[in-house]
């Protein structure tokens, strides 16, 4: 993103169709890390907890057939830049949009025929991804609600969909749930590859609220507490737009200790 670009966003607070674009380019590059997750935690739950965690046949065919009702997830899109290769059973879409409506028919259809298991809160997640980039947003916060709702706390998807979710609300202009969502991402233990994520995105909206001075002080708490992380390298530039704009903005938190430095970036 170029600088005058980054100045005309911080200039245009409500401008809140930026924020659904970057959660969109977000969401088509993580597709294929959520779907692995999703089978990593029903291994898992399949090898050590199946008398406890998948009590009947019920949620045992659920989990047999989600790796099929997911399929429409990991088929690539040729965006016409190539023929669509017809030689195998699973050739390319044409296009996102076409994916997405397929992505959204398998998963409703599964979770219609599984409604009140597991595996039909855990497709939510792919669902409510689908359906944010075809820009319904209501359905997309109540699938990523849903997923929350039913999932485990220890859950390594929980971050995915609280960011997702944040998205979704900010898209329709909700800031205040937007934020509420950020927080919860801010405050979870495990947070993946999102470390500092949910400091970053409460600041940004922060900034749409016209709370520049406070959003300053929140981003710099994430350098020190996140050193060397993207949401460090983040909040270092948007410091400096805001600098740049005459806010002022407090000197970056350092770590406590070469030691916290350590954990922080390995938590």
């Amino acid at each position: 993103m170029s600088e005058r670009k980054k100045q005309k966003e911080l200039k245009q607070p409500d401008a809140l169709q930026r924020a659904g674009l970057e959660a969109t380019s977000w969401i088509e590059g993580k597709e294929k890390y959520v779907v692995g997750l999703v089978v990593a935690v029903l291994v898992v739950f399949g090898g050590i907890a199946v008398a406890d965690y998948f009590k009947d046949r019920r949620q045992r065919q659920a989990q047999q057939e989600l790796g099929a009702a997911l399929e429409p997830v990991t088929r690539p899109v040729s965006e016409g830049t190539t023929p669509p290769d017809t030689s195998g059973d699973e050739k390319p879409f044409a296009s996102q949009q076409e994916k997405d409506q397929a992505i959204i028919d398998s998963l409703t259809k599964f979770r219609a025929a599984h409604e009140g298991t597991r595996s039909a809160a855990t497709a939510a997640l792919p669902l409510a991804e689908a359906y944010y980039r075809e820009g319904k947003y209501d359905e997309a916060a109540k699938a990523f609600e849903e997923f929350l709702n039913r999932s485990p706390k220890d859950d390594p998807l929980r971050a995915v969909a609280l960011e997702g979710q944040g998205y979704a609300y900010e898209a329709k202009g909700d800031l205040d749930k937007a934020y509420a969502s950020y927080d919860a991402l801010s405050k979870l233990e495990t947070q993946q590859f999102l470390d500092g994520m949910g400091q970053f995105h409460k600041a940004r909206v922060l900034i749409l609220q016209g709370k520049k001075e406070e959003a300053a002080k929140a981003l710099a708490e994430i350098p020190g507490q996140f050193p060397n992380s993207a949401a460090a390298r983040m909040a270092t530039e948007r410091m400096n737009l805001l600098a740049s704009q005459g806010v002022k903005v407090p000197a970056p938190v350092p770590p406590k200790s070469a030691t916290d430095a350590g954990i922080a970036q390995g938590s």
